[in-house]
């Protein structure tokens, strides 16, 4: 029994609106696409025309910087459109299904009787590598850099998050299938994180690689804060990162010799009408899992992804490629409150002593809050001291970062931990913070730009 690694600071944040422990098919469309927008810091280079048919694993773009890496179609079809943006941005190349479910043929083989070269050749074929991320910078790993370690995080606690041990049932010779060829890619450890109470299953059962278990409120779930108690990244060090449900699409491409996209999303938030999982094929338009199924008669917002780190769409755009839940969330914009932030309430929740949030927690423990998307206030100058800290757990000075990400300072951003760290590690500091800064987005521009400076392609 591997020890606990407990995680005090952090917020959960509680919201109505979890998915219950149920699968349904997600309704018929045929509209999918890939978009390269997903894929942060990829410079596309479009392999196919309007009109052209494509099975499941054609590859649909390639990385200009890294024309190894591939981006494949999610399921077999036309090209039904090649969508560009303001200057020719590549935005989505959308696909028109044939429902025949037909895919590109390999053979089906054991990664343990492969060397990691033959491994990592047929996950960059097949198009599954842009499933492989690194620290540092947060972006697709570069395959022609080996990584001191694999960190995989089976252990989700932001708001409303799947049950990972609920979708990986049943799916366990795919799974281990998937961490024997992730072994393949590194001479150190493969690092899989589960949360304390997985007592069996798939992830208890994992074999070939390191269990860590952890507990404690939200980002505990992070590979980030996961890393950091492990084994931290230091300045010339790469570690590389996966998901634990992407380790799925890797296990299937082996066991079955062909590209297998499926997924179960957890379609989530307080104005949904059934919060459950739904079965469907990532790339898939939302419309199909939420035409019908939210409340109308107010402005929502649709979120790929989680309330906190999410993408905002619209009902007609695409399940983002990284994503396993989508949140539906009040807009907020036609309340109109008198008094505003100072009027005592009991149903909004809150982690200062503004509201009697705490109060009603303390009574009702598993009480469950409504939301909406109001920032209720502007963006302020001025970074309140101690508020970051509260939420942090990494061993990193997060106030102290943040300002040096502000003031683009390179030499501090590395002294204070910059390679470590991904937007996503700073989600409940935009959270909580009262100046209103976009925490994520400053983050994302410093690693941009250290990546840049460092002549990192």
């Amino acid at each position: 029994m591997t020890d606990v690694i407990k995680i005090k600071k952090g917020l959960d944040i509680s919201l109505k609106g979890g998915a219950f422990p149920e699968v349904q098919s997600a309704s018929y469309t045929e509209n999918y696409a890939l978009c390269p927008t997903d894929f942060h810091g990829l410079i596309p280079r479009v392999l196919v025309k309007e009109g052209e048919q494509v099975l499941a694993g054609t590859p649909l773009v390639a990385d200009k910087n890294k024309p190894e890496i591939l981006f494949v179609s999610p399921l077999s079809g036309v090209v039904s459109a090649v969508k560009r943006g303001e200057k020719r941005r590549l935005l989505a190349i959308e696909i028109r299904a044939d429902q025949k479910n037909a895919a590109l043929s390999y053979p089906v083989r054991n990664p343990l009787d492969m060397d990691g070269v033959k491994v990592k050749e047929a996950l960059l074929e097949a198009g599954l590598w842009p499933y492989i991320k690194r620290r540092p910078y947060d972006v697709i790993a570069n395959p022609r850099v080996e990584p001191k370690a694999i960190f995989i995080s089976a252990y989700d606690t932001a708001p409303l998050a799947p049950d990972y041990a609920f979708i990986l049932k049943g799916q366990g010779h795919d799974f281990q299938t998937g961490l024997n060829a992730l072994t393949k890619l590194t001479k150190g450890k493969v690092h899989l994180s589960i949360p304390a109470g997985s007592g069996s299953g798939e992830l208890k059962n994992a074999q070939n690689v390191e269990i860590h278990r952890f507990e404690g409120p939200h980002p505990a779930g992070n590979v980030g804060v996961q890393i950091n108690r492990i084994d931290p990244v230091n300045k010339g060090e790469t570690v590389w990162t996966v998901n634990a449900l992407d380790v799925l699409f890797i296990g299937r491409f082996f066991n079955k010799g062909r590209v297998d996209f499926s997924r179960l999303v957890a379609l989530t938030g307080p104005e949904v009408y059934e919060p459950r999982y739904y079965r469907c094929v990532a790339g898939i338009q939302l419309s199909a899992l939420l035409k019908g199924n939210v409340h109308k008669e107010i402005p929502l917002r649709y979120i790929s992804g989680n309330a906190l780190t999410g993408t905002r769409v619209e009902m007609n755009d695409y399940l983002g490629a990284y994503d396993s839940q989508v949140t539906v969330l009040h807009e907020g914009t036609d309340v109109h409150e008198f008094a505003g932030w100072v009027m005592p309430r009991l149903n909004m929740f809150s982690m200062s002593k503004t509201y009697f949030t705490g109060l009603v927690q303390k009574i009702c423990p598993r009480k469950q809050f409504d939301a909406d998307t109001r920032i209720l206030g502007g963006e302020r100058a001025l970074i309140m001291s101690g508020e970051y800290e509260k939420v942090f757990p990494m061993d990193i000075l997060p106030e102290k970062l943040v300002r040096a990400c502000i003031t683009r300072d390179l030499e501090k951003m590395e002294e204070l931990g910059i390679y470590e760290v991904a937007p996503e590690d700073f989600a409940l500091c935009e959270y909580v913070c009262t100046s209103k800064v976009e925490v994520q987005r400053q983050v994302r521009a410093a690693l941009d730009l250290l990546k840049a400076e460092n002549g990192e392609e």
